[in-house]
């Protein structure tokens, strides 16, 4: 298993083990860490899916600013209150629920008052729920169906003076971390006792049915509304404060309301008026009545119009976040390129307009819990891949350099242009240049191997220098000697000139270097050149590691005119062809002494070859 495939598989085991821890604790409703995030995107949701009517069957009395200024007094006192409830009454409503605490005793004309209204129409009181803690604890003992209510230690009820005369219901909500109401418990429970919520309570009542309470569910007039952990309802607000028919409680005071309003219809009277507290911040609106959050329950509760988040939607989150995961982690895989980026920018918009698609027809995914599985993996996943991928780099740019030592710049760059240079061979006219060092081999053995390797390094890099200054290629060092060639990776017209050149150069910089030898040493060493122009076949020879060369006539000849300037007596051995081609351009070969033509037999060929000589003047015979 290669390298890559193993880290994309680890990765990928621990991303979809992450994706699932996360999406158990989700499940269970553990992740308090991601409800800020959560709430976010539920609101830009539930904006961009925009404003929506409220269901006619509910209106709002308000007890607003006008209320107070007509009564002169707030709270009100309980004998306007009853004033306001049996206005109420006397359009025959469906119920009336009355979103105000009624915990204190006031004079007994007021409540007694009060308490009669309440006979005029069925009607629900709000209690309240005292918890320990700001969040609200929920019991681990899964075996105990009811193990997840929200255990408050106390409730705070209504005197009996009007628990007799109607229901009562907790009118707790829960807030998300940005204190949005989330939604609101079905059920509340202390050590001993459970309560119905509020608007349950004016459901049941406004439908003339008992609530069922299942696992994950309520039932309320054989309709079936799914819940979430702990049985809470979630809110799915229709849009900013007024979008539920809203009156003031003013009017009822002074008669003033049409019949159609009230008649009929669930009615909540709840506080609106300024500094009264009793608001809420929504994605809507930044001053929501509690009273319609309350109206919006209810109407959710009795038409089903809410929005399902329950723990079907729950495990569904579960998988799309372990999908994600996977899918996002082997993309960039796949693709380390803006085209693997294109593909995850295509898959998430993707998400985006299901998870969106769905909330609009009334489906709650989570669209935290999928960026919180998918995103910290891909980024950690891609920051390793690229961290191994500079690793990578710089170990290929070190070896590349190391590489590049092997090869003349020149063909470097030719390469690197022309990756397809010499995968045939070409057949072409050259310069081939040949340098030995004359009794090298016998003075190698007693040196010893340091003092030689030293020698011919010394002797390499000045055959380098002279070489890359005119332009030449060395296509291989042969212990004590060189092949170049003038005209590889293209000829020019001045392939010859520039061999001839190099060769006279060659020569009187080998014999400076000689003169700077131990005389013990310098006194055994000479050296020797050949030079020749013509046909060569230029080609890459090996199997896997390849080199580039040129074989042919041409170059035996090259390497045979050595031995002819050894014989000699001369430095350098110039075919007459090479000098032909380099002539009139060539100044330098007559600093020095250059003799010939000569016809000289060379070893292997059964024709003579004309062979001009040069020497310096200070050359050693």
């Amino acid at each position: 298993m290669s390298g890559r495939i193993f880290q994309t598989l680890v990765a990928l085991v621990l991303s979809g083990l992450w994706a699932i821890a996360l999406g158990y604790g989700h499940w269970r409703d553990e992740l308090p860490f991601l409800d800020r995030a959560e709430g976010a995107l539920t609101a830009l949701r539930m904006v961009a899916r925009g404003e929506r009517p409220a269901p006619e069957l509910v209106t709002i009395v308000a007890i607003d600013d006008d209320t107070v200024a007509r009564t002169g007094a707030y709270p009100l006192h309980r004998a306007d209150l009853a004033a306001i409830v049996d206005g109420i009454a006397r359009f025959k409503p469906r119920i009336i629920a009355l979103d105000v605490l009624l915990l204190d005793r006031g004079n007994d004309g007021g409540d007694a008052a009060l308490a009669l209204a309440f006979d005029k129409s069925p009607t629900v009181i709000a209690a309240a729920a005292v918890f320990p803690e700001t969040r609200q604890s929920i019991a681990a003992d899964e075996a105990d169906p009811l193990a997840r209510l929200p255990r408050a230690d106390r409730f705070l009820l209504p005197l009996n003076t009007f628990t007799d005369h109607a229901a009562v219901g907790v009118a707790n909500l829960i807030k998300d971390k940005s204190g949005t109401p989330r939604g609101i418990p079905m059920l509340f429970r202390t050590g001993d006792k459970i309560e119905l919520s509020f608007p349950l309570r004016a459901a049941a009542l406004a439908t003339g049915t008992e609530p069922t309470i299942d696992t994950d569910s309520v039932t309320l007039a054989q309709r079936r509304i799914p819940t979430d952990v702990g049985h809470v309802l979630p809110l799915a607000f229709y849009g900013r404060h007024g979008t539920v028919r809203t009156i003031s409680a003013a009017r009822i005071l002074d008669g003033e309301v049409a019949s159609e309003a009230l008649q009929d219809r669930i009615v909540v009277i709840g506080t609106t008026v300024t500094g009264g507290g009793d608001v809420f911040s929504t994605p809507f609106d930044p001053v929501m009545p509690g009273a319609e959050i309350i109206a919006t329950t209810i109407a959710h509760l009795v038409t089903g119009d809410g929005i399902r988040l329950d723990r079907f939607t729950r495990a569904v989150d579960t998988i799309v976040a372990l999908a994600l995961t996977l899918l996002l982690v082997a993309l960039l895989a796949w693709q380390r390129s803006a085209l693997g980026l294109l593909a995850i920018v295509a898959v998430l918009l993707a998400w985006v307009a299901a998870n969106f698609t769905a909330f609009s027809h009334g489906i709650w995914l989570s669209a935290a819990l999928p960026l919180a599985a998918a995103v910290p993996p891909t980024l950690l996943f891609g920051a390793v891949q690229l961290w191994l991928n500079r690793r990578e780099a710089q170990y290929l740019a070190r070896n590349s350099e190391l590489l590049l030592q092997f090869q003349a710049p020149a063909l470097r760059k030719w390469l690197t242009e022309n990756p397809k240079f010499l995968l045939e061979p070409v057949r072409q006219d050259a310069a081939i240049v040949f340098i030995d060092l004359s009794g090298f081999t016998s003075l190698s053995e007693t040196l010893g191997m340091d003092v030689a390797r030293e020698m011919l390094k010394d002797f390499h890099a000045l055959i380098d220098e002279e070489v890359a200054a005119r332009g030449g290629l060395i296509t291989s060092f042969l212990g004590d000697g060189a092949m170049i060639l003038f005209g590889l990776p293209q000829s020019t017209s001045d392939d010859a000139r520039n061999a001839a050149l190099c060769c006279v150069n060659l020569c009187h910089r080998t014999e400076r270097w000689i003169e700077t030898l131990p005389p013990s040493i310098a006194s055994r060493t000479g050296f020797k050149v050949g030079a020749h122009f013509g046909p060569i076949v230029a080609s890459r020879l090996g199997g896997s590691y390849q080199q580039i060369t040129a074989t042919g006539d041409s170059v035996n000849v090259a390497s045979r005119l050595m031995e002819v300037a050894a014989t000699e007596g001369a430095l350098l051995a110039l075919s007459d062809e090479l000098l032909r081609q380099a002539r009139p351009q060539c100044p330098l070969l007559t600093v020095g002494v250059l003799t010939g033509p000569v016809e000289a037999r060379i070893r292997g060929r059964s024709q003579p070859l004309s062979v001009w000589f040069w020497r310096n003047d200070s050359s050693r015979r």
